[in-house]
């Protein structure tokens, strides 16, 4: 039951016990230790993960190096006149 004024939290009990129950001060170690568990498995799982996404990025930035670099040596669409290169693949196969 609530008392009059008070907040939701605080009930007609809280003030009338000094010694809180051991159960529940058990309880609430059990909690807290489940959490500190939690938490130390999430920071593993943080970090692991944080240094999956570096590696990834550093693919990442190679990939991108050795596309431009193969760009780069890609024959250009002119020859050295101007005039536009042909493609072969506009090109008819000979049993056409």
């Amino acid at each position: 039951m609530l008392k009059a004024g008070t907040s939701t939290m605080e009930t007609a009990d809280s003030g009338t016990d000094a010694n809180p129950d051991p159960t529940a001060q058990t309880s609430t170690d059990g909690r807290l230790t489940e959490l500190e568990i939690k938490l130390a498995f999430t920071e593993d799982l943080v970090d692991s993960l944080n240094a999956i996404v570096i590696r990834q990025q550093q693919q990442l930035d190679a990939l991108i190096r050795e596309v431009t670099w193969l760009r780069s040596q890609a024959p250009s669409d002119t020859d050295a006149n101007g005039a536009a290169s042909r493609s072969l693949r506009d090109e008819l196969p000979p049993h056409y």
